[in-house]
């Protein structure tokens, strides 16, 4: 008896308790959770942009017409400048692993510049729409403009530039903990979700400027 309890107790100190069994540690767990949940607040946006759209006599402006070729052209410009920060986000990870930390470094700089020429254009999009194209939005009087498409525009942009926002700031902390030593090869599952993070707001964006600058 007290051997069968012994083999049970040597089998049990043989199971990985540590959460990264079959590879998936707690924190991927806990990202994928979070970004599963943040997927359908943003699928919920879309479907409420599509119904208000799509629903008969909506009025419905032509998005060349609001935004004119060259924003549109602008906003693009401003979508291949987040697909290439995405890019060099890969790379920070597999120089992290192969162990080049200061090649990870720039790769890092170059994402994190990326994000902030995003944010940085959106912010000119926005100011020109709010004081040109919808200048009642704020200052009240007659209102010449499709509501619906302005309040899910700056709720689809705004939401996603939020995130974007938020991405920054991880990403700095990232540098940070790689410029002090605090992130190496041995823990570069720190920078794989970071990683998870960036590239779930690069998708979400690509879907957002298809249904609302191209369709």
């Amino acid at each position: 008896m007290n051997m069968a309890t012994q083999q049970v107790a040597e089998s049990v100190s043989d199971v990985d308790v540590s959460g990264e069994s079959l590879g998936i540690t707690n924190g991927k767990i806990g990202l994928w959770t979070f970004l599963l949940m943040d997927a359908m607040t943003f699928a919920g946006f879309l479907a409420g942009y599509a119904r208000l759209r799509w629903t008969p006599d909506s009025n419905w402006p032509n998005p060349f017409e609001t935004f004119g070729v060259t924003g549109i052209q602008l906003t693009a410009f401003n979508t291949f400048v987040l697909i290439c920060s995405s890019v060099s986000m890969v790379h920070v990870l597999s120089e992290t692993i192969r162990g080049d930390l200061e090649r990870a470094r720039k790769w890092m700089v170059v994402t994190i510049v990326g994000g902030l020429i995003f944010l940085g254009i959106q912010g000119f999009e926005w100011t020109h729409l709010i004081l040109e194209k919808w200048p009642y939005l704020v200052g009240g009087g007659a209102v010449d403009y499709n509501l619906n498409f302005a309040g899910t525009f700056l709720s689809l942009t705004g939401f996603h530039g939020a995130h974007v926002a938020i991405g920054v700031m991880y990403n700095i902390i990232i540098y940070l903990g790689l410029r002090r030593g605090k992130i190496t090869q041995e823990n570069s599952s720190l920078i794989e979700l970071a990683g998870l993070y960036w590239h779930f707001v690069d998708l979400v964006w690509i879907l957002v400027f298809t249904f609302v600058y191209l369709i």
